[in-house]
């Protein structure tokens, strides 16, 4: 009787094991089976929920931007014309000639970049002022000039602009990107980063930390700065007619209504067209540059595992034996 009695406390202490074992692998082996499948259900509800509150985010900003264009256009335009446009074209047509404003106009482009001032509103007064002609001659003198001085400046402190690069490290990949390569490319790549929006005041400054040549440089900037110094001037001779139209008593005729919507869609045309290829085409390059870095990195680490049964062998080991 007690091992019959020590027989039933052992069986069912075994099945009370048994049981939790069970319930153990209840527990954490097929209670993950639904929350597994309700995850597969979940992922697509997140992921369209996701993609509803970007839209309403997307709808949300275009409503502020039509909110602001609206409210610029209705106070801030009248008050840039009144109070900043036609007090510069007065005073453009009392206090100075145009030799002396040219001279003016082109020391504001070669010391505004080296202050990191942007030097938009000189390029327009250029345009408003001059014209295509004179202007376009005075924009790339003194941009060219307001290129070479951060550049030189640059060399004397490039141990701590390197340091301060350090802080954005994608942007320095970017501007790496320049410095290498045959005097071509590094052309290519100045006259692409003058088009594309990367901010050209600070890169005439960070370019010093790379291998850039000092003639790449300067031709690849001419190059690119082309396109928006036409821009610019023919922004300025819009601006400056639309002051004429309101301020000046002077009618525009149809034909030259129609001039100037064209020629205002071609400009915002040719100006997205050049942004978006210069932005692409780097990014093709930053990429084309980031698999050979990896391909060479790659290389690098088989021939260093290759190298091992070599050096085995010199020293006469079998490969098999290692």
């Amino acid at each position: 009787m007690p091992d019959s009695s020590e027989d039933l406390g052992k069986c069912s202490e075994n099945s009370g094991s048994q049981v939790r074992e069970d319930s153990e692998y209840v527990r954490l082996v097929i209670s993950n089976e639904p929350s597994t499948a309700e995850a597969d259900v979940l992922q697509p509800q997140a992921e369209a929920e996701n993609k509803s509150i970007w839209w309403i985010k997307a709808i949300i900003w275009c409503l502020v931007t039509i909110m602001l264009l609206l409210i610029f256009l209705k106070w801030g335009v009248p008050f840039l014309f009144e109070k900043v446009l036609i007090p510069i074209l007065q005073w453009e047509a009392t206090a100075f000639g145009r030799p002396v404003l040219a001279l003016i106009l082109v020391a504001s482009l070669a010391l505004f970049p080296v202050f990191l001032i942007p030097s938009g509103p000189s390029m327009w007064l250029a345009g408003m002022i001059f014209g295509y002609g004179l202007g376009f001659i005075i924009i790339m003198v003194g941009t060219t000039i307001g290129m070479t001085l951060p550049y030189l400046i640059g060399l004397l402190f490039r141990d701590r602009i390197h340091q301060w690069l350090k802080r954005w490290p994608q942007k320095a990949a970017m501007i790496r990107l320049a410095g290498e390569g045959s005097w071509f490319r590094q052309f290519r790549v100045v006259a692409l980063f003058r088009v594309s929006p990367f901010p050209y005041t600070i890169f005439n400054y960070a370019i010093v930390v790379t291998n850039m040549r000092f003639w790449p440089y300067v031709c690849g900037s001419v190059a690119g700065m082309v396109p928006e110094s036409f821009i610019y001037i023919y922004s300025g001779r819009l601006i400056r007619t639309f002051a004429d139209v309101k301020y000046g008593n002077h009618h525009l005729t149809l034909v030259e209504i129609i001039y100037n919507i064209i020629s205002f869609i071609v400009a915002v045309i040719t100006t997205v067209a050049f942004t978006i290829y210069a932005k692409r085409t780097l990014n093709e390059l930053k990429t084309v540059e980031t698999n050979g870095d990896a391909t060479s990195s790659s290389d690098h680490g088989n021939f260093e595992m290759e190298k091992v049964p070599d050096e085995r062998t010199k020293h006469g080991l079998s490969p098999s034996l290692s």
